[in-house]
């Protein structure tokens, strides 16, 4: 214990978040512009936990756009060429600007793949597919929010 307590000051290992709160506050100045679709939707929500747990900001200083492609591909395929598992996944281009000015500060991709089975009943196979999708979005949200949280902790720090 006290070997891993020595290298993380050697090498000036420190918490991100820790007991400084101004990483927290920038991510809760990002205004989050609507996703189109169900699984934008998801997404959104799941950038809203992550980045503004308490509450939005009533000024915002930043935007996060973000455009969202989903698609599936079929795996396992049996000798009667149904599909057994499929492979969906979802694909985010995000920019963080500046609130008003439009000033890009940060872009970037993020993908998530989950897979799920194919039953041969529809409703068994949509409550799959949606729990991928979920899965896919919390992922794809927790990505995005750790990219935002680097980038201003490093603007903090710098």
């Amino acid at each position: 214990m006290t070997l891993l307590l020595l290298l993380a000051v050697a090498c000036d290992f420190r918490p991100m978040y820790g007991d400084n709160n101004q990483i927290r506050t920038e991510m809760a100045a990002v205004e989050i512009a609507l996703i189109t679709d169900r699984t934008g939707q998801l997404l959104r929500n799941e950038l809203l936990d992550q980045l503004t747990p308490t509450g939005i900001a009533n000024k915002p200083r930043y935007l996060l756009s973000v455009h969202l492609t989903e698609s599936k591909k079929n795996l396992a395929i049996r000798r009667d060429l149904t599909a057994t598992r499929a492979n969906l996944t979802i694909t985010a281009q995000f920019k963080l600007t500046t609130w008003p000015s439009d000033e890009l500060l940060l872009e970037g991709r993020s993908r998530s793949l989950n897979s799920y089975n194919i039953s041969t009943f529809n409703f068994a196979t949509l409550s799959a597919e949606n729990d991928a999708r979920r899965r896919a979005a919390r992922a794809v949200a927790e990505d995005i929010a750790t990219r935002l949280a680097i980038y201003f902790d490093a603007k903090i720090t710098h």
